[in-house]
C-alpha cells in the first residue's frame, strides 16, 4: 500500500494493543527494552478487566468505551452483539472532529475485518473512499501471528511516515498465540514478546521522527485485553487472568496525567481528550 502525504491534526494518538501481554512478566524478562523504557518514563496504570477474560469482551470494551451491559459481546464468536450501540474510538473520534484522519491495522479478523464476525472496528467505506479512514486487514488465525504481526507493523509504520493519521489502533497477537501454545513462564512467550517489542520500536521511532520534523504532539498508548495462566490460557477469574495496564507516553507534550485508577471501559474518553 502507497501513502501520500496529508498534513492533519498537531496532536495525534497512536494506541498499541498487544493481546495477552503480561507486562510485568515482560520487563523483568529483560527480552522487552522499549516496553521497559516506556513503563519508565510514562503515565501507567494498572488495570483489570471483567469476566470472561478473553478478547472478544475485553478488546470490544477497551475500543468502544462501553461495557457488556452495553455491546453485549460475551464470547469471541460475536453472537447477537449489539455493536451498533457501541461505536469504536476511532468513529467516535470522527464524529466529534469531521476533519479527523484515522488508521487500523489488525490481523485478529473480528477487530478490523469487513467480512469477519463484528468488526469492532466499523470499516467507514465513505471515509476510505474520501482518504479520511484506513484500514490493513490481515488474517493471524490463518497465516499465524509470526508472519502478520511484522506485516501490520510495515504497514502501520509506513501509515505514520506518510500520512500521520490523527489517531490509530494497530494491534499484535504474537504474545497471546505463544502463551496458549507454550505457556507464559519461559521460551516462546518470550520470543513473541521480544519480537513485537521490536515492531513497537519501529513505530516509537517513526513517531520520534514525524515529531520532530513536523512539530507535532504524540501519544502513545499501550494495552492488553487480558493476562494468562502460567500454564498458557485465559478466561478465568484469577488476577493474572484479569491483569491488564495503561502506558500512555507522550512526545512533545507532558506525559498525561490520567487518574490513578482507571478502568477499560474510560480508556477511551482519555484518549479522546488528547486529541
Amino acid at each position: 500500500m502507497s501513502y501520500s502525504f496529508t498534513m492533519t491534526s498537531k496532536s495525534k494518538v497512536l494506541l498499541i494493543g498487544i493481546d495477552g501481554l503480561l507486562l510485568h512478566r515482560a520487563i523483568n524478562s529483560g527480552r522487552a527494552s522499549t516496553l521497559k523504557a516506556l513503563y519508565e518514563d510514562s503515565y501507567c496504570a494498572e488495570m483489570r478487566v471483567d469476566l470472561p477474560t478473553i478478547s472478544g469482551p475485553s478488546w470490544t470494551t477497551l475500543l468502544t468505551g462501553t461495557t457488556q451491559k452495553v455491546h453485549k459481546v460475551i464470547d469471541n464468536d460475536y453472537k447477537n452483539h449489539n455493536l451498533a450501540a457501541a461505536p469504536d474510538l476511532l468513529t467516535q473520534a470522527r464524529v466529534l472532529k469531521p476533519e479527523i484522519v484515522t488508521y487500523a491495522a489488525a490481523g485478529w479478523p473480528p477487530l478490523i475485518d469487513p467480512s469477519d464476525v463484528g468488526p469492532v472496528i466499523r470499516p467507514r467505506v465513505e471515509d476510505q473512499d474520501s482518504g479520511k479512514h484506513s484500514i490493513f486487514v490481515r488474517d493471524g488465525e490463518t497465516h499465524g501471528y509470526e508472519k502478520v504481526d511484522p506485516e501490520v507493523a510495515e504497514d502501520a509504520v509506513a501509515s505514520i511516515d506518510g500520512v500521520g493519521p490523527d489517531l490509530s489502533f494497530v494491534y499484535f497477537c504474537g504474545a497471546d498465540e505463544a502463551g496458549h501454545l507454550h505457556g507464559t513462564v519461559e521460551g516462546p512467550y518470550f520470543e513473541a514478546i521480544e519480537r513485537i517489542d521490536t515492531l513497537v520500536a519501529k513505530m516509537y521511532q517513526s513517531v520520534q521522527k514525524r515529531q520532530q520534523e513536523f512539530d507535532e504532539n504524540w501519544l502513545i498508548v499501550i494495552t492488553t485485553d487480558h493476562g494468562h495462566r502460567d500454564e498458557g490460557g485465559h478466561g478465568g477469574d484469577s488476577e493474572q487472568e484479569r491483569a491488564s495496564f495503561v502506558i500512555a507516553h507522550a512526545i512533545g507534550t507532558p506525559h498525561p496525567s490520567w487518574p490513578a485508577d482507571i478502568k477499560p471501559e474510560e480508556l477511551v474518553r482519555h484518549i479522546l481528550s488528547a486529541l
